[in-house]
């Protein structure tokens, strides 16, 4: 963007007042102002403020400003305006000395409060930790800093990341931008509601059964959880190092991509995936069983669009993929989570022991671990149930993965996210599906268990709203190790479905 000093100064009197982006003529010759500012993606913001025609400090009092009117999401547990303001300023004089500016300059982002971080606590959204101060910053939060990102506070989440709802009884509950009645899915559903609201346009949130892909769909964004083990994990409050993943929350699939290129150092990821020709799979047993009838709809209109953009859509199942879930999944979070946490308890000196830990954890964390995680409890994982699981069970499940997409030659896999729409903050015992009345843990995670179990790459796009206003997203799930292809993939289905209505604070 080229901008005059009349331009310039007009500009900046609407940033008082408003909060304006600009954008070229079509002819490119001259600049008008468009939008606000919280409504451009991460790419567009820091090229304007690695360009000079957007200051870091105008573009973060842009994006507290929307915080202050977004209050009412509860999507932060820590949020310091004056520290991102400082950061703002010197990434400001930065640019003045003419130094290298990293391919995130200026950029704020929101940080999951699961991830350490060294200037704000890492309370994982437990009491026992509210004033726990990390000596150093996860790695992946390191690089990001490094790329000249600002850490913009720490978006609340589930408690311990130990559900999908986020309704948080010791921070309070998230709510979704959508329908502030709602859940954002959890565990990361700080993040992805202060995404989805404009208070930042690409932020870090974590995934071990779903927390950034639930979230990601119940919020109208894009999720992506990588490989597992293609971002670094350490520093990051643990269920299981078998599925945890820490991946991105964002508006955009390039706004994914640019995070992708910066954590691994790869070349980004900016040439759209031809369609035509491509084969999708459709594995209608598993994923398409008891979904709710909008949801149903929504999704079968996807795939009928992405046919008429030339997809091949194979119509075949993956074999014993319940049956593998069923022995895998839970037996080894359930079993893994509790020496895992005392592990991150010692190993970053929190000054917390994991009985301390449970015994000020709110009455949900305390009943579903003394139900299922305490040693003796009545639905423990046994020493045996796990090794089989690991030893067995899991190998077979990622195998069985790898020949699916091998023997039916296909680019991914395309289902629907999660099988209901976003529900009441409360309801999250049983949930009515067409008239009947099912478990929530069975609808808001069957469909999203398989990817993170196998530790395949899933990228969630949204696709449409239902009738009462609420996102409705697909997934792709490809092959361990694709996550360019995927993402070029991405690239292209956003454009064939659209951007949702963003929601009215």
């Amino acid at each position: 963007m080229n901008m005059s000093r009349r331009e310039f100064l007009a500009w900046g009197a609407a940033l008082a007042s408003g909060a304006v982006a600009c954008s070229k003529t079509a002819s490119g010759s001259s600049t008008q102002m468009t939008k606000p500012l919280t409504d451009l993606s991460a790419i567009d913001a820091v090229n304007a403020m690695r360009k000079g025609d957007l200051s870091a400090e105008d573009y973060a009092n842009a994006l507290l400003k929307r915080c202050e009117q977004g209050k009412h999401l509860n999507a932060f547990i820590t949020l310091d305006p004056e520290r991102v303001l400082n950061a703002a300023r010197a990434a400001d004089q930065l640019r003045a000395s003419g130094a290298s500016l990293g391919p995130l300059h200026g950029l704020p982002i929101p940080v999951k409060d699961s991830v350490n971080t060294k200037d704000y606590p890492t309370t994982g959204g437990t009491p026992a930790l509210r004033n726990f101060q990390p000596a150093e910053a996860a790695g992946l939060v390191d690089r990001l800093v490094s790329a000249g990102a600002i850490v913009m506070g720490k978006t609340n989440i589930h408690e311990l990341s130990w559900g999908w709802t986020s309704n948080n009884l010791a921070f309070g509950a998230v709510r979704n931008p959508y329908d502030i009645t709602r859940i954002p899915g959890g565990s990361s559903g700080g993040t992805a509601a202060a995404v989805a609201a404009g208070l930042a346009p690409l932020g870090v949130a974590e995934d071990t059964q779903g927390s950034i892909r639930v979230p990601a769909a119940l919020c109208g964004i894009c999720g992506f959880r990588p490989t597992t083990g293609r971002y670094p994990n350490d520093g990051v409050i643990p269920i299981t190092p078998l599925f945890d993943q820490v991946g991105p929350h964002a508006r955009t699939v390039a706004d994914l991509a640019l995070f992708d290129n910066v954590i691994t150092g790869e070349p980004m990821v900016d040439s759209p995936m031809p369609l035509k020709g491509t084969r999708l799979g459709v594995p209608r047993e598993y994923f398409f069983n008891s979904l709710d009838s909008e949801v149903e709809r929504i999704v079968d209109g996807v795939l009928e669009k992405l046919a008429d953009a030339g997809a091949i859509l194979v119509e075949a199942d993956v074999p014993e993929l319940a049956r593998l879930i069923e022995l895998t999944t839970n037996q080894v979070q359930l079993y893994h989570v509790m020496p895992m946490l005392k592990n991150y308890l010692r190993k970053f000196d929190t000054g917390v022991t994991f009985d301390e830990l449970l015994a000020q954890a709110s009455t949900d964390i305390q009943t579903s671990f003394s139900r299922y995680v305490l040693p003796g409890s009545e639905f423990a994982v046994s020493e045996a149930a796990f090794i089989a699981a690991r030893d067995q069970y899991l190998p077979a499940l990622r195998q069985t993965q790898k020949e699916y997409f091998q023997t039916n030659n296909l680019a991914a896999m395309v289902f629907p996210t999660t099988q209901i729409t976003a529900t009441r903050i409360g309801q999250d015992t049983d949930v009515n599906v067409n008239g009947k009345v099912v478990s929530f843990e069975a609808v808001i995670s069957r469909n999203i268990s398989p990817g993170s179990t196998s530790g395949l790459p899933g990228l969630v796009l949204p696709a449409a709203l239902s009738s009462k206003g609420l996102p409705i997203s697909i997934e792709l799930d490809s092959p361990e190790g694709s996550d360019r292809s995927l993402l070029g993939l991405g690239l292209t289905i956003e454009r064939v479905l659209g951007r949702l209505p963003p929601p009215e604070l």
